[in-house]
């Protein structure tokens, strides 16, 4: 099977439009890939350096997540990032060939500077992330990542750096194959207050909610304002709660709901519901699942802590032919006095 590799950063509760984005996909892809799926703690570090406290409580809390969802540790490697030293042994010897010039230009690392203008991201971590997610990538010799249209010019700087290395260390074959991309569409997913869905706009429904908490976010949620009044009518396309029915609601529930609008026959609150019912529909049995993890809190741990181990064996393999390939000595592995 072909190798697919993802992952997430722990930087807070996974929310509905982390499921539409990609958990979705994710779920899919293991039954047509070999895949891993890896919490990226040292990437959220890149950002979150200074409140790093609460990275083993969101890495925890993501793995209860994709195991609620449907991620199968069976089927799939979930590990973590830091778990895995030879990331970073592979980030340092790619970080020798790598031209500045390279990071620099990478779209994403003035627009997300200039996005967290209030933190200081002038540091080599925040720089060289890219670099590291490409020692991330290749380490496990991945034929594949799924990834939206923003994220390319990051799997096409980890093609720049494979030809590059393995043109200055030939070896049979190469020692790393050029990863691909699964283009994924990344939906628009708006939140209650009908901008972008994220927890940094506090405007999030997560897949942890119970029914209440979704009920009490979706209840005051912005629609239409054009729809001062109930008798008002109004334009679905114009608001946030019909482009969350395109998700979750049947076609014909959701035609109801637009011409209810349209016509001011069903109100603002009865449009909620209906798309309250709908959502519930995926996020019950999602509960139901998360439950079984809360009730016993070592286990998402220690699947962590499994699929870690299996990531080891595998890019042990690849940093025995990375370091052959440079020609860099190789001490005896007996200890001495064996």
């Amino acid at each position: 099977m072909k190798r697919v590799l993802s992952g997430m950063r722990p930087t807070g509760p996974l929310h509905i439009g982390h499921y539409l984005g990609a958990l979705s996909n994710w779920i899919k892809l293991q039954d047509e890939y070999e895949c891993f799926y890896f919490v990226a703690d040292w990437h959220a570090l890149s950002t979150m350096y200074d409140e790093s406290g609460s990275l083993e409580e969101y890495t925890l809390e993501i793995v209860k997540d994709w195991l609620a969802v449907g991620l199968d540790p069976e089927r799939s490697t979930l590990f973590l990032q830091s778990a895995v030293l030879e990331h970073a042994e592979l980030f340092v010897l790619l970080s020798m060939i790598t031209p500045l010039s390279w990071l620099e230009r990478v779209p994403s690392y003035k627009e997300v500077r200039q996005q967290m203008s209030h933190k200081d991201l002038s540091t080599i971590g925040f720089l060289g992330y890219p670099l590291l997610q490409t020692a991330d990538i290749i380490i496990y010799r991945a034929n594949y990542v799924p990834v939206g249209i923003d994220q390319l010019p990051h799997l096409e700087l980890s093609r720049e750096v494979v030809r590059r290395f393995n043109h200055m260390y030939p070896s049979t074959g190469g020692v790393f194959p050029e990863p691909m991309h699964l283009l994924t569409e990344a939906p628009k997913v708006p939140g209650t207050d009908g901008r972008k869905m994220s927890k940094s706009y506090g405007n999030a429904i997560y897949l942890k909610d119970s029914a209440e908490e979704v009920w009490e976010k979706l209840r005051p949620m912005v629609t239409d304002p054009a729809r001062v009044r109930r008798t008002d009518p109004g334009d679905p396309e114009k608001c946030p709660v019909y482009e969350l029915h395109v998700f979750f609601t049947s076609e014909s529930r959701r035609q109801e709901a637009a011409e209810g609008c349209r016509t001011a026959g069903i109100g603002c609150i009865d449009c909620k519901k209906i798309l309250y019912e709908q959502m519930e529909k995926l996020l019950v049995p999602l509960r139901e699942k998360r439950r079984v993890f809360d009730e016993k809190p070592d286990l998402a741990g220690e699947i962590l802590t499994e699929g870690s181990a299996r990531a080891r064996l595998e890019c042990a393999r690849t940093m025995e032919s990375a370091r052959e390939a440079i020609q860099l000595f190789r001490l005896n592995a007996g200890r001495a006095g064996d």
